[in-house]
C-alpha cells in the first residue's frame, strides 16, 4: 500500500541517509522513524502510568517525608561501605 507524504525540509535528511548507504530506501528510513516514535510513545505511556500511581499514593497518604527516606538511604549505604571495609 503506497502512500505519499510531504516531508518538507526533512526530505534532504532522508535522501542523505539513503545516499550514504545508512538505509537502503526512503521507505526504510521512514519505517525506522515511525518505529522510534512508537517506542517513544510507549515509554511516555509508562511514565504517565507511573506518575498516575505516584499521584494516587500521595492522595491516599502513602508518602514519607523526603528527609526520612534520605536518612534511611544514608544509613544503608554507610553500612554497605562499612561491610566492604571502605
Amino acid at each position: 500500500m503506497a502512500h505519499s507524504v510531504e516531508l518538507g525540509n526533512l526530505e534532504s535528511v532522508v535522501n542523505r541517509l539513503v545516499e550514504t548507504g545508512r538505509y537502503n530506501s526512503k521507505s526504510e528510513v521512514l519505517r525506522e522513524g515511525i518505529r522510534l516514535v512508537d517506542e517513544k510513545e510507549k515509554h511516555l505511556a509508562l511514565l504517565d502510568a507511573a506518575l498516575a500511581r505516584g499521584l494516587a499514593d500521595v492522595e491516599a497518604g502513602r508518602v514519607r517525608p523526603a528527609e526520612d527516606v534520605l536518612n534511611e538511604l544514608k544509613a544503608r549505604y554507610a553500612n554497605m561501605a562499612k561491610e566492604r571495609g571502605l
